[in-house]
C-alpha cells in the first residue's frame, strides 16, 4: 500500500488506540475509532460504537465493509483487573472475530496486531530478544497475546490477510492505565500534591523491561499501516534497551515536583526477570526507530493526570457552586 487509506482502529478509544489514531490522521488516514467505550476519540476520527468481544464475524464484517477500510489496527486487549476468561475474550476471541471478517472482505486488507513483549517470557540477563527468540511466556496474558499473533500469522500464510504482528514492549505515555505501576504512583502522587508530601510503599522495584514512549509506539503503528514487504511478520517496537522500574519510579517523583518518601520492598533474590528486545528489524521494514526518552514520556503521562484531575475539580467546583 501506498498513500493515505481509511483505518480502522479497534480499541480506538483507549491507552494505545488514542495516540496510533492520532499517529495516523497525521499521516494523512482517515481514521474510524471503533470500541465499546464511548471516551473521546483522537482529534479527526470517527467513532463506531461496538463491543468487538461480542461482536462475532458477521457484525464486525459489516461494520469494516461499510466503513470500506483498507486496513485495520487491533489495539484492542486488556489484561489489568481483568481475569483470564475475560482476558481471553478481549484478546483471542477479538482476533478471531476479526481475522473472520476480513476473509469476507471483497479486497484484502492489511491488519497491524498489537503484540506485546510479554509473549516471549524471560530471557537470560543481559540477553536481547531478537524476532526469532522462541517465545515461552510466563504470564497468562502473555500465551494469550501469542495465540493472537499465531492466529494473525497463520491467516497471512493463508492469504487471506495482509497481516502483520508488532511485538510491542510496556508503553508509556499520557492516558497511562490506572491498574499499571506507574498509574498507581500517579495516583498517589496527585492525592498527595495537596499535603506536599507522599509517602510511598511499593513491592521491589527490580524487574528489567524494555519500556517504550507511548508517541514512539504508535508512530510504529502508523509506518506499518502501509509499509510493503510485512505481511506475514513479526517485528519488535522497543527501545533495545532494558530498564529497572525503580529508575521510572524516580523518574515519575521526580517529574511531579511532591517531596516523597519511597519504601521498597527487598528483593527476594538475585533479579533475573529480565526484558530487552533487538529493533533493528523495526529500522530495515518500517523505516522506523525510538526518537523520545522515557523522561519525556513519563513527563507526558504526568502532565495529562494532572491536567484530568485539575479539570474534574473544577468541573465539580463548578456543580457544587450552581
Amino acid at each position: 500500500m501506498t498513500g493515505p487509506v481509511k483505518v480502522a482502529v479497534l480499541g480506538g478509544t483507549g491507552f494505545v488506540g488514542r495516540a496510533v489514531s492520532s499517529a495516523l490522521i497525521a499521516r494523512g488516514h482517515e481514521v474510524v475509532a471503533v470500541a465499546r467505550t464511548p471516551r473521546p476519540a483522537a482529534e479527526g476520527a470517527s467513532f463506531v460504537p461496538l463491543d468487538l468481544a461480542a461482536a462475532g464475524r458477521d457484525r464486525l464484517a459489516a461494520t469494516l465493509g461499510a466503513q470500506r477500510v483498507g486496513a485495520v489496527v487491533n489495539a484492542a486487549g486488556g489484561m489489568w483487573g481483568l481475569t483470564e476468561a475475560q482476558m481471553a475474550d478481549a484478546n483471542v476471541t477479538v482476533v478471531a472475530h476479526l481475522l473472520a471478517a476480513v476473509e469476507t472482505l471483497p479486497a484484502r486488507v492489511r491488519v497491524v496486531q498489537l503484540g506485546s513483549v510479554h509473549e516471549y517470557g524471560l530471557a537470560p540477563l543481559g540477553k536481547s530478544m531478537p524476532e526469532s527468540f522462541t517465545p515461552e511466556p510466563v504470564t497468562a496474558y502473555g500465551k494469550l497475546k501469542l495465540e493472537c499473533s499465531n492466529l494473525v500469522l497463520d491467516a497471512a500464510a493463508r492469504g487471506v490477510a495482509d497481516g502483520v504482528v508488532l511485538r510491542v514492549g510496556n508503553v508509556v505515555g499520557a492516558g497511562q492505565p490506572g491498574h499499571s505501576l506507574l498509574g498507581v504512583v500517579a495516583a498517589k502522587l496527585l492525592e498527595a500534591r495537596s499535603r506536599g508530601q507522599a509517602e510511598l510503599t511499593l513491592g521491589a522495584l527490580v524487574s528489567l523491561r524494555d519500556f517504550l514512549a507511548l508517541t514512539d509506539a504508535a508512530e510504529a503503528v502508523a509506518a506499518a499501516v502501509t509499509a510493503p514487504g510485512v505481511a506475514g511478520e513479526v517485528v519488535n517496537i522497543g527501545t533495545g534497551h532494558a530498564y529497572d522500574a525503580r529508575r521510572l519510579v524516580t523518574m515519575l517523583i521526580d517529574a511531579s515536583g511532591v517531596p516523597t518518601t519511597l519504601t521498597e520492598a527487598p528483593a527476594p533474590g538475585p533479579e533475573t526477570d529480565w526484558q530487552q528486545m533487538e529493533i533493528e528489524k523495526a529500522a530495515t521494514l518500517l523505516g522506523w526507530t525510538p526518537r523520545r526518552s522515557l523522561a519525556d514520556a513519563i513527563a507526558d503521562l504526568w502532565a495529562a493526570a494532572v491536567a484530568e484531575t485539575d479539570a474534574a475539580v473544577a468541573e465539580t467546583e463548578v456543580d457544587t457552586d450552581r
